[in-house]
Parts: C-alpha cells; structure tokens; sequence
C-alpha cells in the first residue's frame, strides 16, 4: 500500500484471505502502509496527490476486507452514525473509522464527506436506533460545522445520542 500500487495492494489482499490470514491482520499491515504514507507526506518524499491515491487503495481494501471483519454470529452491537462535516471533503480517517467500527459488530450509517448538520439530523431520525454520531474533521476552517452540528443534535432533542469527534488536530479543546 505504501508503494501506492494499487493492483499489487488488492491482489495481495486477496491472496492472504485465500491463504487463511485473519482479516484483522491484514487491516494493520494496511494500517501501518498508510501510516507510512502519512509520514512520507510530512517528510516531503510524497504530495497531496499521493495521499489521495492511498487513501483510493485503502477503499478498494476496504470493500474487500469489511464482509471478512463482521462478527460471526452476525449480531450488530448497535448502529453509528458518521461522517465529515460541512466545508471538509477528506475522507480517509473517516473510512478507516467506518472500517473498524464495522469489524467491532456496529453497523455504519455513512453520510459521505461535506455533511451539513441537517443530513447528520436526519439520518439520526431514520435511525432512531442509531445512539452513537461520529464526525470527522481534518481543516481547523471547518470546527464551526462541527459545534453547529453538535448543537442541532441537542437542540433537536437527541440527548440520548453520543457524540464521538475525530481528526488530525482534534484535542479535547474542540
């Protein structure tokens, strides 16, 4: 994966499932290659562009591996809803999230990326069952949306809903 080789990357990933290895470990060897990617990004050995082709493989991984990760008895542990909010189209910690939460037994109701506060609303309303919003925001340009969504979730009378925040400079300060 951190050689961002697409076909080699999926190729592999389906050769180690035929060859027995579990899933999960085949998620963090994904992990670290993306890891690597990440650290070869901030030492200026790979672009933006990179970083997006990276973050294409480890959909591609993904929609591979994720029928794998679910639990065997099929049972669900509950329903999350997520997300990137308003004004924030990066998508790769948000998949990462969604693939994990997936792997853990919770069903993931995946509203995309540039999400307003009303479609986290409403897809909380179709999901009265949902008790768990995770946002994601990677640009400190976008941390109104995330208090605004935030907001809408209580002034709309959620309480029971818990809300999970996470992304590159996120602190417990947001």
């Amino acid at each position: 994966m951190a050689n961002l080789e697409d076909e080699n990357a999926v190729a592999e990933v389906k050769k180690q499932l035929e060859e027995g290895v579990a899933p999960t470990e085949i998620l963090a060897a994904c992990q670290e290659g993306m890891n690597l990617v990440g650290q070869k990004f901030e030492d200026g050995e790979y672009y933006v562009s990179d970083l997006m082709m990276s973050g294409s493989i480890f959909k591609q991984v993904n929609d591979i591996l994720l029928p794998h990760l679910k639990s065997a008895d099929g049972k669900s542990l509950g329903k999350v809803v997520l997300g990137t909010v308003e004004g924030d189209i990066h998508d790769i910690g948000k998949d990462l999230v969604k693939v994990m939460l997936g792997a853990s037994s919770f069903e993931v109701i995946d509203v995309g990326v540039d999400a307003n506060k009303d479609v986290f609303i409403q897809a909380l309303k179709d999901n009265p069952d949902a008790k768990v919003l995770a946002l994601s925001c990677l640009l400190t340009t976008c941390y109104d949306a995330l208090k605004d969504t935030v907001d809408a979730v209580k002034s709309e009378g959620l309480d029971d809903v818990k809300i999970m925040i996470g992304g590159g400079p996120v602190d417990e300060g947001v």
